[in-house]
């Protein structure tokens, strides 16, 4: 064998040593000798900046290089040396919006998706009347309940001092991403705890298992906003599901066929929660437009 096939082989021992225990157990911790006084006053001075201090670095580059044996190591209760779930998700996607606003400075103006609403005429029938009222009901609900949700989109809709309060706070949480990632993460966090429940992981497990995954997902997110130069804000679900089936991999200590079995049950799960909740939260606007009209009448 070769010196360098020997020290390729060497490094990959010790990479894959590394991937499984987050650090070279025969290398010693301590503080290194000769550091000047600059580089502490440096060191220092963003030692308590979330996103820039050690605990920071090690999570980005582990997230990276050992995502699952990570979130592993996380939940079996070495979480000392990482970022909390929740303090990395928000960080993460508070500097994807960042980058995404600098690339994208120019912003288009909202459109209202009800502007072109069809125009519900009646039949002759009762029956047809009373369908077109429910109908019409139930555009105007949703219409309402679209606006209220992105004051900040519409200030033409801004009345009181109550909405113009509530549509500066839609708006902070909005800039920052954070509607969005609290969505995905409530519907990843039960897509997993459902795909995973043979398992026997806990729901916290879970929650801190979906919420490292999406900060994981947002890593990716960035790399191709900054390789498109922000033409691509979104990666495709192929990569997800073999992120997905890495980090199951890794956190399960299972097979690759079996942890792709369990990414691709995840992602039917995620979908299956999403259309139902879209379903009854439809069913809902329907019934309360039925109330309204018969109330009105």
């Amino acid at each position: 064998m070769s010196r360098k096939k020997r020290t390729f082989e060497v490094r990959k021992r010790a990479f894959a040593i590394w991937q499984k225990l987050g650090y070279f157990p025969w290398r010693k911790e301590g503080k290194r000798r000769g550091r000047s006084a600059s580089g502490d006053f440096v060191r220092g001075a963003f030692s308590d900046i979330p996103f820039l201090n050690d605990d920071a670095k090690r999570t980005f580059g582990h997230l990276l290089l050992r995502p699952g044996y990570m979130i592993r190591d996380y939940i079996s209760g070495q979480n000392e040396r990482y970022l909390a779930p929740l303090t990395a998700l928000i960080i993460f996607y508070a500097f994807f919006a960042l980058v995404s606003s600098l690339l994208q400075p120019i912003q288009q103006a909202p459109k209202d998706p009800f502007a072109d609403s069809v125009t519900v005429t009646t039949g002759e029938g009762e029956e047809d009347e009373i369908k077109a009222r429910i109908l019409t009901e139930t555009v105007d609900i949703v219409r309402k309940g679209y606006t209220y949700l992105h004051l900040d989109e519409f200030p033409d809709a801004v009345k009181t001092q109550q909405q113009a309060t509530l549509a500066a706070v839609e708006g902070k949480l909005r800039s920052q991403g954070i509607p969005l990632f609290l969505g995905k993460f409530f519907l990843l966090w039960f897509a997993m705890a459902l795909a995973l429940r043979r398992y026997k992981l806990g729901a916290s497990a879970c929650a801190t298992a979906s919420a490292y995954v999406l900060c994981q997902f947002s890593f990716f997110m960035l790399f191709s906003l900054l390789l498109t130069w922000g033409r691509q804000t979104s990666i495709g679900v192929v990569l997800m599901l073999i992120l997905l089936t890495v980090d199951y991999h890794q956190l399960l200590d299972v097979k690759w066929g079996k942890s792709f079995r369990r990414a691709l049950a995840t992602g039917i799960h995620f979908f299956l929660i999403y259309a139902v909740l879209l379903v009854l939260v439809s069913i809902a606007v329907i019934i309360l437009a039925y109330f309204r009209g018969n109330i009105e009448m």
